[in-house]
C-alpha cells in the first residue's frame, strides 16, 4: 500500500502557516514504514524539538485505478476514516527555505496515524463530514469536508493522474486550521462527529 497525502487543502491552514495557495493539490507520499502501529504511543524524533499534530479525513481505495474521471471516483472507495500526519516544523522549514523535498519532516517512521474506518453509507455526505482533534480533552481542531478546496472525488481525480491507486492505498486529504505542537504526556483523541476514531498517547 502507499499513502498519498493532500497539503494545503484548506485555506485557514494555508493562512496559519504563510503559505501561498496552490492552483492544483500538492501531493507527497509516505511510506508504509511511516504507519504507527496500533495501539502503540507516538515517540517524538530526536531530530526535532517541533512536531505539530494535522489531523485528516481518510479514504482507503478499494480498487485498481489510473486516470479516473471525477464523475466516477465514488466507487473507489467505500470507506472513510480519520488519522494524523504528524509533521517535524521545524525541519520542513528549513528543508523548505533550502528548496528540498519535505520527506525528512512528513514520511519519517510513526508519522502516520491511522485510525478506524467506517462505511461512507454511515455518512449523510462525504462532502460534509465534521471531524475533530481533542488534545488532552480540549479541542485543538476541527473542520469539515465542505471547507477543502478540493473534494474527495476531485481529488481521487487528481491523484490518479499522476498515480496508479491500488486496493488499500490510503489518502490524507488535508488539515484544517488548528496545527499545533504536541509534548510528552499528551493525548491525542480524533473524531468524526461524536464517534471516537483514534486515540493515542505521546512519548
Amino acid at each position: 500500500m502507499k499513502i498519498i497525502c493532500v497539503g494545503r487543502n484548506y485555506t485557514e491552514h494555508i493562512k496559519e502557516l504563510d503559505n501561498v495557495v496552490p492552483e492544483e493539490p500538492i501531493l507527497f507520499l509516505k511510506p508504509d514504514s511511516a504507519i504507527l502501529l496500533k495501539k502503540q504511543p507516538f515517540y517524538i524524533p530526536e531530530f526535532t524539538n517541533e512536531v505539530h499534530h494535522e489531523v485528516e479525513v481518510l479514504v482507503k481505495i478499494n480498487r485498481i485505478g489510473k486516470h479516473i474521471d471525477r464523475k466516477f471516483a465514488h466507487k473507489y472507495y467505500d470507506e472513510i476514516g480519520l488519522g494524523i500526519d504528524f509533521t517535524a516544523r521545524d525541519l520542513q522549514k528549513k528543508l523548505k527555505s533550502d528548496g528540498l523535498p519535505w520527506e525528512k519532516a512528513k514520511a519519517f517512521d510513526g508519522s502516520a496515524v491511522i485510525g478506524n474506518f467506517i462505511s461512507k453509507t454511515e455518512i449523510e455526505d462525504v462532502n460534509d463530514i465534521h471531524f475533530s482533534l481533542k488534545r488532552n480533552g480540549e479541542v485543538a481542531q476541527q473542520g469539515s469536508t465542505k471547507q477543502m478546496m478540493w473534494k474527495i472525488d476531485a481529488l481521487i481525480e487528481n491523484i490518479s493522474k499522476y498515480f496508479t491507486l491500488k486496493i488499500g492505498d490510503v489518502i490524507f486529504t488535508g488539515t484544517p486550521s488548528g496545527v499545533g505542537p504536541v509534548s510528552v504526556d499528551d493525548v491525542l483523541q480524533g473524531y468524526i462527529e461524536e464517534r471516537e476514531m483514534f486515540s493515542i498517547k505521546i512519548k
